[in-house]
């Protein structure tokens, strides 16, 4: 890979920062550098919370607290073009499988203590709590079918009232009206992955410990079964053992 095949120059990014972590990117890649470590220095780098590129918005710091990983790898890999090995790009965007398996204090050392902790956020408060949703829905889908109830019909706010003690249309309206945003019939990915992290923390202020430590067990299992039987995995770390969160 050659300095002369990459734009070391344009960036299209909105904040200095983040013109300055694709810009370490592109040097990186033009150096020799593997694709992987050269994203993690930038991920150290970036600055913005949000940003709006290409006609589209990105959220990569939910709550100013969880960094989404994923979606700024995602725009990363859009700056170097067709640069990068399909096949192990694909697998990390799309699986979340790395190409190098890197211990968390090799990639803690790479993004800084600071994002690793926003990083360690994220996967509680929404690949975590999201994990729980499926599986209690899961309970509930097999009690039902214990006494004969066929229909999924009420199933989902079931599970909600389980975990949040509210029907799920209760609790978006209540997030949207603290959030300061439109009461929508329907919602996009983004705000999905903000509900779910609102409903984290909503969760945290309600529950006692003990209760929040079997439903993290519970959803972690669940995330594990979900992971061997899929080969699908969100870990930024090869080494990252989920546990109850310290």
């Amino acid at each position: 890979m050659t300095q002369t095949k990459i734009n070391l120059v344009s960036s299209g990014a909105s904040s200095a920062g983040d013109a300055e972590a694709i810009g370490h990117f592109k040097q990186a890649l033009a150096g020799g550098r593997h694709w992987y470590l050269a994203m993690l220095g930038a991920f150290g780098l970036w600055s913005s919370a949000v940003e709006d590129y290409n006609q589209r918005s990105y959220c990569y710091l939910i709550d100013g607290e969880a960094f989404d990983w994923l979606l700024l790898a995602e725009r990363l890999c859009e700056t170097v073009d067709d640069l990068l090995p399909e096949d192990e790009k694909n697998a990390l965007l799309f699986q979340g499988i790395p190409p190098l398996a890197l211990n968390a204090a090799e990639v803690k050392q790479l993004i800084g203590e600071k994002k690793y902790g926003q990083y360690l956020n994220y996967f509680y408060g929404v690949t975590v709590e999201e994990a729980l949703g499926m599986a209690v829905q899961e309970e509930v889908d097999k009690e039902r079918r214990v006494v004969g109830l066929r229909s999924k019909a009420g199933s989902t706010d079931e599970l909600y009232i389980r975990l949040y003690d509210a029907p799920r249309d209760a609790l978006l309206s209540q997030f949207r009206q603290e959030k300061g945003y439109a009461q929508l019939k329907s919602t996009n990915l983004t705000e999905l992955k903000e509900f779910n992290y609102w409903l984290f923390k909503y969760r945290l202020k309600r529950c006692e410990k003990a209760r929040i430590a079997s439903d993290t067990k519970k959803a972690l299992e669940y995330l594990k079964r979900h992971w061997q039987k899929t080969g699908v995995c969100r870990l930024l770390a090869t080494d990252f053992n989920p546990s109850l969160p310290v």
